[in-house]
């Protein structure tokens, strides 16, 4: 007999220990309960994932799972937001035990390892759908946000570029040697939720790297009014990166890939002595519009956009 939705709820996602004191009732009501502790602002983002569209057909639900939670946690991580519960809602398009015990293990895995409350969510029948709402809290006032990048900010980035963009290209068929660091970026990317607190009171303006760096500190400098110059021999690129790069001449995929989930953010010049977070110096934030690119000693301009769903 196949499982109703409540029995696949309480078989596959209720075995969670509740870890925050922030979850007063988790699931198991009409609603969940959380408590707001004094001094503190709760940051809530949603992310949907459509099988084709973000993911492939067949994927395997283990990484999807991480990979779903993953990226709401970046998006927290990017306003320097402690993670502490989320919500899931499934659009299946039927009952399976098998895929569903693997992508519950890869969810909850990474819920446990940043001490994340699952608290509630939904399941429906339909094409598969995967949508998170997640929670976390930020000290009153304190929150990163896309508007606040000053003229002469120092740009900064996490982690490497465009990984996760050849690891996209290797599943559509580049070969390269060593493929297996950049699938991991693809599939399982790791988000930055303590780096995030990190800079808070340090950075000036943050935004996390999931439509791809021109797209993504574009809408910094948009939210900001103010421009930006980055320097490509700065660009942090691991050697399978750059080997793409030398192979193909696409110089311009590590620029525009997404799914990096790492933190982009400026910091003014006189606070970069209290940066505790590892990170690269990419640019600089200008007062001038738009973004520019000096590529062996010449600037060029860069269109600013990332990835649109409906474009």
């Amino acid at each position: 007999m196949p499982l109703s939705e409540f029995s696949l709820i309480q078989r596959f996602f209720t075995k969670q220990h509740i870890t925050n004191s922030s979850t007063c009732l988790g699931i198991g009501d009409d609603c969940a309960l959380m408590s707001i502790p004094d001094g503190y602002e709760l940051a809530v983002t949603t992310d949907t994932m459509v099988e084709n569209v973000h993911f492939f057909a067949g994927a395997d639900p283990r990484l999807l799972g991480h990979k779903l939670l993953a990226v709401n946690l970046s998006d927290l991580a990017s306003m320097g937001a402690k993670p502490v519960s989320v919500t899931l809602a499934l659009t299946l398009p039927d009952v399976d035990e098998k895929w569903l015990s693997e992508f519950s293990q890869g969810f909850l895995k990474l819920a446990e390892r940043h001490s994340v409350d699952l608290i509630g969510g939904d399941t429906t029948s339909g094409p598969l759908t995967l949508t998170v709402q997640a929670m976390g809290l930020v000290p009153k006032g304190q929150a990163l946000r896309r508007s606040n990048a000053k003229p002469g900010d120092f740009i900064y980035m996490t982690g490497f570029l465009g990984e996760a963009g050849l690891g996209l290209k290797i599943h559509q068929g580049y070969h390269c040697k060593n493929p297996d660091a950049a699938l991991a970026r693809f599939s399982q990317p790791d988000p930055q939720s303590q780096a995030g607190q990190d800079l808070l009171g340090v950075a000036n303006a943050c935004i996390d790297l999931s439509d791809g760096l021109v797209g993504d500190l574009g809408h910094i400098l948009e939210q900001s009014h103010l421009g930006a110059c980055l320097d490509w021999s700065a660009l942090p690129l691991s050697k399978v990166v750059q080997t793409y790069i030398d192979d193909t001449g696409d110089w311009s995929m590590p620029l525009t890939a997404g799914d990096d989930y790492e933190l982009c953010f400026t910091v003014s010049p006189e606070r970069v002595g209290s940066l505790t977070v590892p990170a690269t110096k990419i640019g600089v934030i200008e007062s001038e519009p738009g973004l520019r690119l000096n590529k062996s000693g010449k600037i060029q301009f860069i269109e600013v956009k990332g990835f649109e769903h409906f474009s």
